[in-house]
């Protein structure tokens, strides 16, 4: 795989379970949070951030704001036919 990097970490008990611990530079260049998907390969595990169907409504201004549509007239179509 072209610029896949290594790094080894310690397998720790966590109650019953064991778990490993992500470095903060992955979590953050990732966008991992409370969330993380598992990919289960016969050779592998590929663990990435879940699939999010939805943007949150702060997500939504943002991306709307960054595509700068005119929405000026919206308030009058939203009115039609309401008159009626």
């Amino acid at each position: 795989m072209a610029n896949a990097s290594e790094s080894e970490l310690k397998i720790s008990r966590i109650g019953n379970s064991k778990g490993i611990r992500l470095p903060k530079r992955l979590l953050e260049r990732y966008g991992l949070t409370d969330r993380v998907m598992v990919e289960e390969h016969p050779d592998s595990i590929i663990l990435r951030p879940p699939i999010r169907d939805k943007l949150s409504w702060e997500e939504t201004i943002v991306e709307m704001a960054k595509k700068k549509e005119d929405w000026s007239d919206f308030d009058q179509l939203a009115a039609e036919g309401l008159d009626d």
